[in-house]
């Protein structure tokens, strides 16, 4: 059989198998952060360094976390498929687990960039993000986040992928933030569509839904597809 393609969209459950804290999971808070006070820009504009604070300690929390099976079964589909990865979170962990064609919605923990110029970006500081970090036109550095109330990145493209898609598979997600929940009625009539979950808001139309963690669903259904590729 020729190889598919295959499109993977995770949420913040396939973080949370790692040991990564989510604002769902926690009635609105993150190690007692409210979403307001640190994820939009009017936060910014108010406290920038109670944003900074939040975000270096997310930045922080990376270290101690490891891919888990769900991001190793989805590395483990390029053998035989081409696979494209569009997540809604801003860790690092599908690219540790070996996946090579990621698409970050929602920015990532691995960059900052300018306040006045978006497009300039640069590591994330080992030392943390501080007030002083400056863009050479003089311009705060901020994290490569897209914050409340800010566009969605890479969108039009992760549309195209799902549109191209042979099979879709949904991972650790509720479905409930907007407008990326909606990128799962681009998938075409003819794939073949999975969610894997432990809770969701809603099951689509046409797609299969199997209760359970990513870290035991996934590798049994990614071996599948591989044994019959």
């Amino acid at each position: 059989m020729k190889p598919e393609k295959i499109v993977v969209f995770t949420g913040a459950g396939v973080s949370a198998e790692s040991g990564l804290n989510t604002f769902r999971d926690s009635g609105g808070l993150w190690e007692n952060f409210r979403i307001e006070d640190v994820a939009t820009p009017e936060a910014w504009a108010r406290d920038p360094q109670l944003v900074l604070d939040f975000y270096n300690l997310r930045r922080k929390a990376l270290e101690s976390v490891e891919p888990n099976p769900a991001h190793f079964a989805i590395a483990e589909l390029e053998k035989e498929h081409e696979v494209v990865v569009i997540t809604q979170n801003v860790d690092d962990l599908h690219e540790r687990g070996g996946s090579s064609n990621i698409i970050h919605l929602h920015g990532s923990l691995l960059e900052v960039k300018s306040s006045i110029d978006p497009t300039y970006k640069i590591p994330y500081p080992k030392e943390g993000l501080s007030l002083d970090h400056r863009c050479p036109r003089g311009g705060r550095m901020r994290p490569d986040i897209v914050w409340f109330g800010e566009a969605v990145e890479n969108f039009e493209i992760a549309i195209e992928q799902l549109q191209q898609a042979d099979k879709v598979l949904v991972i650790g997600t509720s479905l409930s933030v907007y407008p990326a929940a909606g990128l799962v009625h681009e998938a075409p009539a003819h794939a073949e569509k999975t969610i894997i979950a432990l809770d969701l808001d809603f099951i689509p139309d046409d797609y299969r839904f199997i209760h359970g963690t990513a870290g035991e669903q996934v590798p049994k259904l990614a071996s599948k597809w591989l044994e019959k590729g």
